[in-house]
């Protein structure tokens, strides 16, 4: 039995003639372990994917199974790590985090749970801002917090919504390290949601385009047989990487060309004529 399941999923939003197909017969397998990367374009339907994984919406017709299950709501069985950071800015680094770890182990006591959360505030290095406020920290310092935030509930899948798109380059090549650190200690289920084709090169087991919108559906999986753990400094020189890399953005291009093509043949002008000025300021 496959740890999650997508099968037949079509979303849409609005009814009649305002209605709008976001996703199109998506089916999808991910088996206990794997590491999956989803890779598509800006607007193409990723966090509507995300949130129908995670309970958050429904599909229109369809279903989502998460060990064999229906998923009908959220569980922190399946954590996320949004783009956005999603931090309650009134509380602090260890508050925002002891709240979901509360929600997670609701029968643990306050020194257990305490002991959770310090470990995850050290886990990403912020145990000198354990104290501060989402308003006091750079962007990078609020993404660890998410991060420390989704996997303090020890959840059984990952599952990352373009978390580290906003971040600088060198942040953003830290906490992928420190992502891939923790899912290779447990081989956590996880899924990438990414528009950055190296990034799921270099985290995923496999990497599935999702075409560009409407009906946006995926396309062909492209495995990635580079042996972890994987060297960022060393894949430019190995041809698994150059040959699975050039394949991606060749195949993101052709369809991102196709779709072009298609939106300039749905364009139809009016039929305008010409006004005459003659005589108007005379």
């Amino acid at each position: 039995m496959a740890y999650l399941e997508l099968n037949n999923i079509y979303k849409s939003y609005g009814q009649g003639d305002a209605e709008s197909e976001v996703l199109s017969n998506i089916n999808l397998t991910i088996e206990e372990g794997e590491f999956v990367a989803i890779v598509g374009f800006t607007g193409s339907g990723k966090t509507t994917l995300v949130n129908l994984i995670n309970g958050l919406i429904q599909p229109t017709s369809g279903e989502v199974l998460f060990k064999g299950v229906p998923v009908v709501g959220t569980s922190h069985e399946r954590g996320v790590i949004f783009q956005n950071y999603s931090l309650l800015p009134w509380l602090t680094v260890g508050q925002n985090i002891y709240m979901a770890v509360k929600e997670a182990f609701p029968k643990k006591t306050k020194v257990e749970l305490n002991e959770i959360v310090k470990d995850y505030v050290d886990m990403v290095g912020l145990s000198h801002a354990i104290n501060k406020r989402p308003g006091e920290l750079s962007g990078g310092m609020r993404q660890r917090v998410a991060v420390a935030r989704a996997l303090s509930m020890k959840p059984e899948m990952i599952i990352m919504d373009e978390p580290l798109g906003a971040l600088d380059a060198l942040t953003r090549g830290n906490l992928q390290d420190e992502i891939l650190n923790i899912w290779g200690k447990d081989k956590r289920t996880a899924l990438l949601i990414t528009n950055d084709v190296d990034e799921g090169i270099y985290m995923a087991d496999r990497i599935i385009p999702l075409k560009p919108g409407p009906k946006a559906t995926l396309g062909p999986e492209f495995k990635i047989d580079i042996e972890r753990p994987r060297d960022k400094t060393e894949m430019n020189d190995n041809a698994n990487f150059k040959e699975t890399r050039n394949a991606i953005i060749e195949y993101l291009m052709e369809i991102g060309n196709d779709r072009k093509a298609e939106a300039q043949e749905a364009i139809v002008l009016p039929e305008l004529e010409p006004k005459s000025f003659v005589g108007r300021f005379n």
